[in-house]
């Protein structure tokens, strides 16, 4: 079994004034039931969003899907972190049940505060008997959350799961409609009087994206480096249905990591958990700072890791490429032939830093952190405008735009934006410079400026476009 090869030390070049002071953590707050009595639905409904997959099949929540919320309520604005969990005794078609179970206990004991949700269009049924015996002998408060309230004729089957003997105070709503929601984050609060005015996230995060295909590790890096459970890992493909916000802290500094569902091809999406999870997946790369592309050296790259790669250059995303079960790999592949084959697969990707990586053994996985935080930190540079010039002078000297006996010249350069690193060349005429000469300036000025290793945004002025405006139209 051949050593994973060692990783330089590269931290994020930031000043100290850059650095986010850790906050108190926010009161927890966890979301329980049987399955489909609308947990996720009053999760998206609470949060404004939607962050979980409602869809009305059992078990779409398997993992705890963990969210910074903002409630309202008669005393202002509050913040805490709600907790959505999978149903309680649901019957996975994976044979994950025990993995949900155990998910929902963790949250339990974290939790400063229970909803407890049922149904009333189906009334008391034996598992919601079973979850309130577990809440009965909870150390925190339960509310009692009766869902499915949507126009007034049901309240007066509200009675009934007083019998529970569950809940310091029961709340009817509608999660849908958003119904008794106002009344519902008033009661939480009331119960949490030190949950904090302030945003968590008062200064930017660094948000990486882990994707991949199914089954390459990507739930397994997310727990390491939240140091904790977070995410159901199996060896049954496609585990992680939702993509999930993983918020954690190294040397006081805040990180957001998203796992997202494994990518597959679309004839085989097999109903519509896959289709959103998927979409999902998408989302998470736009949104994301960087993005850490699982590759599992076990399995040959694939169509599916070529259209993630293309997906997020395209979107003009850092991407580490994260060679995982690096411990799997014959002796006599090196790393230098290994990143070969990657060049001759993801040529557009051939500037991207690679991390040798055993998520299972946890080998590699701070320098692979260590590599997303200098790709954000190159992600934000600026360049002083005297020096942008120099380089672009010199790229011009060293080969020329000029075609058929026209002279194209780069009258003024300016760097206008930052994630991506944007610049603005005025010449005499754009037309006369083409993509192959783009991809060239890209390269130089990639190699000759502080951008070693995240891609680059060149905007083309010329006498025919308006003097004003955004660069980016």
């Amino acid at each position: 079994m051949q050593k994973s090869p060692e990783l330089p030390s590269r931290p994020m070049s930031s000043s100290s004034s850059d650095r986010v002071h850790p906050s108190p953590p926010l009161p927890r707050v966890a979301i329980v039931g049987r399955p489909n009595v609308g947990k996720s639905t009053l999760l998206n409904r609470l949060c404004g969003s939607r962050v979980a997959i409602v869809e009305p099949t059992a078990g779409v929540t398997r993992d705890r899907i963990s969210v910074p919320t903002r409630l309202q309520a008669p005393m202002g604005e509050r913040w805490v972190e709600m907790i959505d969990t999978g149903g309680v005794g649901v019957v996975d078609r994976d044979d994950l049940g025990p993995h949900v179970e155990e998910q929902i206990r963790v949250a339990l004991d974290l939790a400063e505060l229970i909803l407890f949700v049922v149904d009333v269009r189906e009334g008391v049924t034996p598992l919601d008997r079973e979850v309130a015996d577990r809440l009965r002998g909870a150390d925190v408060p339960v509310l009692l959350v009766i869902n499915k309230l949507e126009g007034r004729r049901l309240e007066w089957d509200t009675g009934v799961f007083h019998g529970l003997g569950v809940g310091q105070a029961t709340f009817a709503i509608s999660a849908q409609n958003g119904e008794g929601i106002f009344d519902l984050s008033a009661g939480i609060l009331d119960l949490l009087p030190g949950a904090p005015e302030e945003s968590p996230l008062t200064r930017p995060v660094m948000r990486m994206a882990v994707v991949g295909r199914r089954n390459a590790g990507k739930s397994t890096l997310i727990n390491l480096l939240a140091r904790e459970e977070r995410m159901i890992v199996s060896e049954v493909p496609g585990t992680t249905r939702d993509s999930v916000d993983v918020l954690f802290e190294r040397d006081g500094e805040r990180f957001i990591a998203i796992d997202t569902a494994g990518v597959r091809k679309r004839k085989k999406l097999e109903d519509a958990i896959e289709f959103f999870s998927e979409a999902r997946s998408r989302r998470a790369i736009r949104r994301a700072d960087v993005v850490v592309l699982m590759i599992d050296v076990t399995r040959r790259v694939s169509a599916l890791e070529k259209t993630l790669a293309k997906y997020a250059t395209d979107h003009y995303k850092p991407v580490v490429l994260a060679a995982n079960k690096w411990d799997l790999v014959d002796s006599g592949r090196s790393p230098e032939e290994f990143r070969e084959y990657l060049d001759a697969h993801l040529p557009g990707l051939a500037h991207a830093p690679i991390a040798f990586l055993s998520a299972l053994e946890a080998t590699n996985v701070e320098e692979t952190l260590a590599l997303c935080r200098d790709l954000f930190a190159q992600a934000h540079r600026r360049v002083e405008t005297a020096e942008l010039n120099r380089v672009v002078q010199r790229a011009l000297e060293a080969r020329s735009p000029s075609r058929q006996g026209y002279r194209v010249r780069v009258k003024y350069a300016t760097q206008v934006d930052v994630a991506p690193p944007t610049f603005v060349l005025f010449v005499n005429d754009k037309q006369w410079i083409g993509k192959d000469y783009l991809r060239y300036l890209t390269n130089r000025l990639r190699a000759d400026l502080p951008f070693p290793e995240v891609p680059l945004r060149i905007v083309l002025r010329d006498k025919h476009d308006a003097p004003q405006g955004d660069p980016n139209r």
